[in-house]
C-alpha cells in the first residue's frame, strides 16, 4: 500500500499568479531572498493581488543562497511578532525552504534542528498558519515537497527536514515569473530537477504513479533546458521547466530521492557548491553505480532512443555540457589537499542522509568514498 501526497491546490501555467486572489486569510507573511523578486516584480504584484482581497501583507527578506539555521530563527521570531495566517514562500528553492522551517519554528519554538533532521521528525503544523509557496526557479520543486534543507555555518552541514507536513497547502506554477533567471541558474536549477527525477524513478520505494511523473519530467528537461538557457524570454519553454520542476517534486516527495542527493547535500555543505551544479557531477557515476542492482535506467535511457544505463548517463553529461556546467568537482577550484582533508567526512555524512535511504542500491562508506574521488577527478567509477 502506498500514499500519495501533494499540495491541495496547485494553480499552473503562464499568468497563474493571479490566482493569490483565491487565498483566505488576514495577514501573509512573504518571505524572499535577495532583491531579484523586487527587481522583476512578482513581490509588489503579489503584494497587490494580496491587498485586491483584503489581506495584509508584511516581508521578511535576506534569505541567503543557502539559508541558515540563524536566518530560519530570525525569521521564525519575525513571525511570533507579526502572528501571520498565511505564510508566502516566495523566489528561489532557498526562500521558500527557509520559509517551511520559519513555519516550524513559529508553530513549534522549541524545536532543534538535528532533531528536526531526522525522518518524519516534523509535529503537525496548520496550529497557527497554511503556507504558500511561489517559485520563481524551475529546480527544486519544493512548491511541492516536504523538503527543506538548512544549512548549520558551524558545522559545514546541510540538514534535509523530510515531513508530508511540510508540504504547501498552495502551489503557483507561474513560469512567467522566471524569465529573469540568469543562464547559469536556469541551468543549474533545471539540472536539479533531473536528479529529482531520475533518483525518483529509480527509488527503491518508487510507483507507477511517480514513475509516471518522473519519467514525463525527465522527457521535458532533455527538450526544454537548452531552450529555457540559450533564449530566456522563451515562455513555453520557461512554463514547461517549471512545470517540469512540480512534475518531478510530485514524484520525489513520494518516493524520495537516492544518494546523488546523500552526497550533494555534503558538497554544497562543506565546499559551497551550488546544488543543482553538484547533482549533475554526481548523477552519472551514480547511476552506473546503481545501474547494478536495476533496470529502470534503460527505461529513461529509452525516452532517447537509447537502450542502457551508461548511455543514459552520457547523454545526461552531454546535456549538462550544453547548458555550460562544470563536470568536476575539482574545476570548483578545490585543491586537491582540501579535498582529501574533506573526503572521509563527506562520506560518512552522505551515508547518514535520510536521501541514503531510498537508494536501490545500498552503498558502503568506501563505495561512497570512491564515487566522490571519481567525479572530483573527472572519471568514470567502475563496480
Amino acid at each position: 500500500m502506498a500514499k500519495f501526497i501533494v499540495p491541495k491546490e496547485i494553480y499552473h501555467g503562464l499568468g497563474s499568479l493571479e490566482n493569490v486572489k483565491e487565498l483566505k486569510g488576514k495577514k501573509a507573511v512573504i518571505v524572499i531572498g535577495g532583491s531579484s523578486v523586487k527587481k522583476n516584480g512578482s513581490l509588489q504584484r503579489t503584494r497587490d493581488l494580496l491587498k485586491e482581497v483584503n489581506i495584509e501583507s508584511v516581508v521578511f527578506e535576506g534569505v541567503e543562497a543557502d539559508p541558515s539555521i540563524a536566518t530560519v530563527l530570525t525569521g521564525a521570531q519575525f513571525f511570533t511578532q507579526e502572528q501571520p495566517d498565511v505564510i508566502i514562500g516566495l523566489g528561489g528553492c532557498s526562500a521558500i525552504d527557509a520559509a517551511k522551517a520559519m513555519w516550524v519554528y513559529y508553530e513549534y519554538p522549541d524545536s532543534k534542528l538535528e532533531e528536526l533532521a531526522q525522518p518524519f521528525a516534523v509535529k503537525p503544523l496548520r496550529n497557527k498558519a497554511i503556507f504558500v509557496a511561489i517559485p520563481t526557479t524551475s529546480g527544486t520543486g519544493t512548491e511541492i515537497t516536504g523538503l527543506a534543507v538548512i544549512t548549520d555555518t558551524e558545522k559545514g552541514t546541510k540538514y534535509p527536514i523530510v515531513s508530508h507536513e511540510l508540504t504547501p497547502d498552495v502551489a503557483i506554477v507561474d513560469g512567467k515569473l522566471c524569465k529573469s533567471m540568469p543562464a547559469h541558474v536556469t541551468a543549474n536549477t533545471g539540472l536539479d530537477a533531473l536528479s529529482h527525477a531520475v533518483e525518483a524513478y529509480v527509488s527503491n520505494i518508487a510507483d507507477r504513479y511517480n514513475d509516471a511523473l518522473a519519467k514525463h519530467a525527465t522527457d521535458l528537461i532533455f527538450k526544454y533546458l537548452p531552450t529555457a538557457v540559450n533564449e530566456p524570454e522563451n515562455e513555453e519553454a520557461r512554463q514547461s521547466m517549471h512545470d517540469a520542476s512540480s512534475m518531478a517534486g510530485m514524484a520525489f516527495t513520494n518516493v524520495w530521492l537516492g544518494i546523488v542527493h546523500s552526497m550533494s547535500h555534503q558538497l554544497g555543505g562543506t565546499f559551497g557548491i551550488p546544488h543543482g551544479c553538484a547533482n549533475a557531477i554526481l548523477m552519472p557515476n551514480v547511476i552506473r553505480f546503481n545501474s547494478q542492482v536495476t533496470d529502470k535506467y534503460n527505461e529513461l535511457a529509452a525516452l532517447f532512443g537509447k537502450t542502457n544505463a551508461e548511455e543514459l548517463a552520457q547523454e545526461i553529461a552531454v546535456l549538462r555540457s550544453k547548458v555550460g556546467t562544470i563536470s568536476t568537482i575539482k574545476e570548483y577550484g578545490i585543491d586537491e589537499k582540501g579535498w582529501a582533508e574533506k573526503i572521509d567526512l563527506l562520506a560518512e555524512n552522505a551515508l547518514k542522509d535520510p536521501c541514503t535511504l531510498f537508494n536501490p542500491r545500498k552503498p558502503k562508506l568506501e563505495e561512497i568514498k570512491a564515487i566522490y574521488q571519481a567525479c572530483y577527478e573527472g572519471l568514470k567509477v567502475n563496480f
